[in-house]
């Protein structure tokens, strides 16, 4: 193994590490959609890992593709920045459509009385809430979410902007042995990040009191994710 492979191989991890860490689209959706959706953490661990892989091999590919075919960076640099640009606003409209949608469940599912006459024994007051009610036995239809799969759509659109231009085309100048080592552990590095964020922040804020916000999980989870949208839209995160 050569010192320029080695090198390249430790840029990767690094580049891996602080370019999902300075990324927050990389792991605030799952977090909030982990919280909102109640998932458990296997299934927050499972999206999160398959998001990463889709997001990392679409890269892969597509570099694989310029460098056997010998297409100039730059033409691919382009064709990343638009696909990032359509992931990013597809991050922004998910999250604006499940902040409405959040908006509209919470005031739907609003604490309401009524009145229980007894005759002459008086009455009393009940609250009680529909929805709640509604969704468990939908949940219990076994009714499945498609976030999952919007959130992988997503991230499959959305480019490992590094990875191609700074870590495969100068592989390419070693062997394809190279390219596939240093896709590696970039590749694993990105996941493993994504995994560690994702799950000690949601583990950290199931030990939050948060009660009094439930209601209000969905709208806050989509707010969220469209704000995590503007940044990457707006501020280049």
């Amino acid at each position: 193994m050569s010192n320029e492979l080695i090198i390249l191989l430790t840029a990767a991890a690094s580049i891996g590490f602080f370019h999902t860490l300075f990324g927050p689209d990389h792991y605030i959706p799952f977090i909030a959609m982990s919280k909102s959706g109640e998932w458990s953490m296997r299934k927050t661990a499972v999206v999160t890992i398959l998001c990463g892989i889709g997001h990392v091999m679409s890269s892969v590919l597509l570099g694989i593709i310029g460098v056997t075919f010998g297409v100039a960076v730059s033409r691919l640099e382009m064709f990343e920045s638009f696909r990032g640009n359509i992931a990013a606003w597809a991050l922004l409209a998910f999250g604006l459509v499940y902040f409405i949608w959040g908006v509209r469940r919470a005031y739907r599912n609003r604490p309401h009385k009524h009145l229980h006459d007894h005759g002459e024994s008086g009455g009393h007051l009940h609250t009680h809430v529909h929805t709640d009610e509604h969704m468990h036995v939908h949940n219990s239809a076994g009714k499945k979410s498609i976030t999952p799969w919007v959130l992988f759509t997503i991230f499959v659109f959305g480019p490992c902007e590094p990875l191609i231009p700074m870590l495969m085309y100068p592989a390419a100048k070693s062997s394809m042995a190279g390219i596939l080592a240093v896709t590696a552990v970039f590749g694993v590095t990105t996941i493993c990040a994504m995994l560690g964020i994702v799950l000690v922040s949601t583990y950290g804020i199931s030990l939050l009191p948060m009660q009094r916000l439930e209601r209000y999980t969905h709208a806050i989870a989509g707010a969220i994710i469209s704000f995590c949208g503007i940044a990457v839209i707006f501020f280049g995160l």
